[in-house]
């Protein structure tokens, strides 16, 4: 689990049940309290804000290298946006966040608890932010180290420090070494990929993982497809060179790490004028039926006492193999949740 959670990246948690679920598409017999457990027992998995400012699971053992890559980012570090919705400045900014950090130093907070903590140490009303700005005002600390998240209590998210709660204080990594260590894992993940797919992911400018990029020196090599640029690790191009094409089936959950990735190639692996099935308002990503490395449908699937009800709503008419493929993936998936399942194809028209 923690290795797949490392090659992903990390797990994009903006729905806790989506990132198990990209686990359980990788992994046979996973529990289904695996997450739980590394994220609140074992600690061997921290949430935090991590790329785009979006949540994250990072396996514990690797939060030096994403601090020290996140703390460059100057995706929260605009004066005009903090003064116009918030009031402060950066500099207020600044303060702040260093307050957040010595508050949850040794301590398990809510936010209230939390804001009420900081304006005692900052002895200044800016400390209000923290109420009105959802998770906004705290990506800063968690982009430096000073925040994670800790068990919620019922419905009130609670917030910690991640070397207190992790009972340690690795040494820091140096933010050069870190790029190269996140490049090669992007490149590894969701290669071939251009500058500005790098950037995208991230959530920075172009400027920033230029550098990153040049950085790898031979270690990488550009590669065309269809005419189009694009770098790859260079001993991943000797294996794709050797490798046959095989066939896949798997249904992946809504916000997984491939689908989102492609997001500015999604035209490429799907029938046309069907993006908006997949990438849909308000930032939503729709679960998605794979085949070859395709889009090839949506699926949903919904809890029902002890019974999983799964509908499968493919863009095509699809072959047998891959009937039974998904619906294979539909037992294992019924496994995992603890229920029988029920499968309903629906072969509406795009």
């Amino acid at each position: 689990m923690l290795d797949v959670a490392s090659r992903l990246c990390g797990l994009h948690a903006q729905v806790m049940s989506s990132a198990e679920l990209t686990l359980w598409a990788r992994l046979e017999k996973l529990d289904r309290n695996a997450v739980q457990q590394a994220l609140w027992k074992s600690r061997t998995l921290v949430k935090t804000w991590a790329m785009r400012g979006t949540l994250h699971l990072l396996p514990a053992a690797e939060l030096p290298m994403w601090h020290a890559i996140l703390a460059t980012s100057r995706r929260y570090l605009r004066p005009e946006a903090w003064k116009k919705y918030y009031g402060i400045t950066l500099e207020q900014l600044d303060q702040l966040t260093q307050a957040i950090g010595v508050a949850l130093d040794g301590r398990v907070m809510t936010r209230e608890e939390l804001m009420a903590e900081v304006q005692r140490i900052t002895g200044t009303a800016t400390a209000s932010a923290i109420s009105t700005s959802w998770g906004t005002i705290f990506k800063p600390a968690a982009f430096t180290g000073r925040l994670c998240f800790a068990p919620s209590v019922g419905q009130r998210v609670r917030f910690t420090r991640p070397d207190s709660w992790l009972g340690s204080s690795p040494a820091p990594m140096d933010s050069s070494e870190a790029a190269a260590q996140v490049t090669r894992r992007f490149l590894t993940a969701y290669g071939p990929a251009t500058r500005r797919d790098l950037a995208r992911w991230f959530g920075s400018g172009m400027t920033i993982v230029r550098p990153w990029i040049a950085g790898l020196a031979d270690e990488i090599s550009q590669v065309e497809i269809e005419g189009a640029s694009a770098w790859m690790l260079t001993r991943d191009t000797r294996s794709i060179r050797e490798s046959a094409p095989a066939r896949s089936v798997a249904l992946l959950p809504a916000f997984d790490q491939y689908i989102i990735a492609a997001s500015p190639h999604a035209e490429n692996l799907m029938p046309q004028g069907l993006r908006a099935r997949i990438y849909r308002s308000q930032g939503w990503v729709s679960p998605v039926l794979l085949v070859n490395g395709r889009i090839a449908g949506v699926w949903r699937h919904e809890l029902k006492g002890s019974r999983v009800d799964v509908t499968i709503e493919p863009f095509d008419k699809v072959p047998s193999w891959v009937r039974k493929g998904a619906e294979e993936e539909t037992e294992r998936l019924g496994e995992f949740l603890g229920g029988s399942v029920v499968i309903r194809w629906n072969n509406r028209p795009r």
